[in-house]
């Protein structure tokens, strides 16, 4: 016969924060440079999903997870009282809209607040006062100008603009560290700019931020990093992000 036991429930664990994030299928890197950030001191509690996407990554293929969020949303652990989920597509939200990520990641899933790369890399730009920077993308140019479009209705502008213009998200994910400080130097170097930006989740980018600024002097900022620091922003905890060339 079965022996039945009483037990004691533990805190929650996220007791400083509950936050979650939608990754694509196809993200490799995201997940695990925000774990790297927020693995100590601990009280932070991410739960992940997915969302389907295509192995290749055009303005049609990054449309289509508009009506794939809810389902994504609703995957994550419906437990905890979420501060904040993120939705880990830069270019995905440049061509569906930051406000119609939220209202479809909130159909899914009750959130306080919703956020995404393009958000959080707006709202840091206008906390340093940027409003020239330079955008490196790994994507194909018609993706690349509609994130340019969208920058640019928020009063940023990219004066100077480099892409490795590869539109396979798995050779994306492999782009090494020395093509990213190569490519983000001979932008940031510019006159124009006061800042690089390098953009897409798939980019292997906390670790080469604080060389590329040593190189150039400014500011460095990639999706991954200002997506860390918004969702900390908002879900009112603190992580350090200095180690990676931000100080906010």
């Amino acid at each position: 016969m079965a022996q039945a036991f009483t037990y004691d429930m533990a805190p929650t664990l996220g007791y400083r924060a509950t936050l979650g994030l939608i990754l694509l299928q196809s993200d490799e890197t995201l997940e695990h440079e925000m774990r790297s950030v927020l693995g100590a001191p601990g009280g932070v509690a991410l739960h992940c999903s997915r969302v389907p996407s295509a192995p290749d990554v055009s303005r049609e293929s990054l449309a289509l997870m508009e009506d794939q969020l809810p389902a994504a949303a609703a995957l994550l652990p419906a437990a905890p009282d979420y501060s904040v989920i993120g939705y880990g597509c830069t270019s995905g939200t440049s061509v569906i809209g930051a406000d119609r990520v939220a209202q479809m990641v909130q159909r899914g899933r009750a959130t306080m607040t919703v956020t995404d790369p393009l958000t959080a890399l707006i709202a840091a730009c206008q906390l340093l006062g940027l409003a020239r920077i330079a955008l490196l993308t790994p994507y194909v140019i018609a993706v690349s100008q509609g994130m340019r479009d969208v920058l640019t209705a928020n009063e940023i502008d990219t004066p100077v603009f480099g892409s490795f213009d590869e539109a396979e998200e798995a050779r994306v994910a492999r782009i090494d560290a020395d093509s990213l400080i190569k490519a983000a130097t001979a932008l940031g170097t510019s006159d124009e700019v006061e800042a690089v930006f390098l953009s897409c989740t798939n980019l292997r980018t906390l670790d080469v931020l604080p060389e590329i600024a040593a190189q150039i002097g400014k500011p460095v900022l990639s999706s991954n990093q200002v997506l860390i620091w918004h969702m900390a922003r908002l879900a009112g905890i603190d992580v350090d992000l200095a180690r990676f060339g931000m100080a906010l």
